[in-house]
C-alpha cells in the first residue's frame, strides 16, 4: 500500500472520529443514540472508494475496540461493540466498501442522485439491517419492534445521505488529486 493511501484511510478516520465530538442525542425508543458519524461513513466510502473507504472505517472500529473513545459522547471499547450500538459501528467498514464500490462502478457518470440512492443503500439500509439485527439479538427484543424502533433514525440519517452526497460529489471534482482512491 502506497504512504498516499494510508494517509487518505487515517485522514478519513480521523474524519469520522472527530465526527464523535458531537454529542450524542439519546433516543426515547432506542438504547442507540443518535450520531453524526454515519456521515463520515458515507463520505468515506463516496470519497476514498471501497477499498480505502472500506479500510478507514475498519481502523475507526480497530480504535474502538481497543478502547480509544472516538464514538460520540466519549465512548470506545468492546463493551460498546458488544452493547446495542455494536451491529451499527460494526457495519462501518462494509458500509462505506459498498458505498464506494458503487461510485468506484458508476464514476463516470456519477451525480448527486446517483450518491444519495447509494448511501441509502450501503449507508442507511444495509447499517440498519446489521445494527438492529444485533441489537435485536443482544437485547432480547423482537427484531420488527427494534426496526421499528430505528425509524427515529431515518430523518436524521437521509439528511447524512443527502449532505453527504453533496460534500462527496463537490471533493471528487474539486480534490487536486484526481481520482486517487483503488488505483493500482
Amino acid at each position: 500500500m502506497k504512504t498516499r493511501d494510508m494517509v487518505l484511510a487515517a485522514m478519513f478516520t480521523a474524519v469520522v472520529a472527530a465526527l464523535g465530538l458531537i454529542p450524542p442525542i439519546p433516543s426515547p425508543f432506542s438504547p442507540v443514540p443518535i450520531t453524526a458519524q454515519t456521515f463520515g461513513v458515507m463520505l468515506a466510502g463516496a470519497v476514498l472508494g471501497p477499498r480505502l473507504g472500506g479500510l478507514s472505517l475498519l481502523l475507526f472500529d480497530l480504535l474502538v475496540a481497543m478502547g480509544v473513545p472516538v464514538l460520540s459522547g466519549g465512548r470506545g471499547g468492546m463493551s460498546v461493540l458488544l452493547g446495542p450500538s455494536g451491529g451499527y459501528i460494526m457495519s462501518y467498514p462494509i458500509a462505506a466498501f459498498l458505498i464506494g464500490y458503487l461510485a468506484d462502478r458508476y464514476r463516470n457518470n456519477l451525480n448527486v442522485w446517483k450518491l444519495l440512492l447509494f448511501n441509502i443503500l450501503g449507508g442507511m439500509i444495509f447499517v440498519y439491517l446489521c445494527g438492529v439485527t444485533y441489537l435485536s439479538v443482544v437485547t432480547g427484543t423482537p427484531w420488527l419492534a427494534a426496526m421499528t424502533a430505528a425509524l427515529i433514525y431515518l430523518p436524521g440519517d437521509l439528511t447524512k445521505a443527502i449532505v453527504s452526497a453533496v460534500v462527496a460529489i463537490e471533493l471528487r471534482k474539486r480534490l487536486s488529486f484526481k481520482r486517487f482512491a483503488d488505483e493500482g
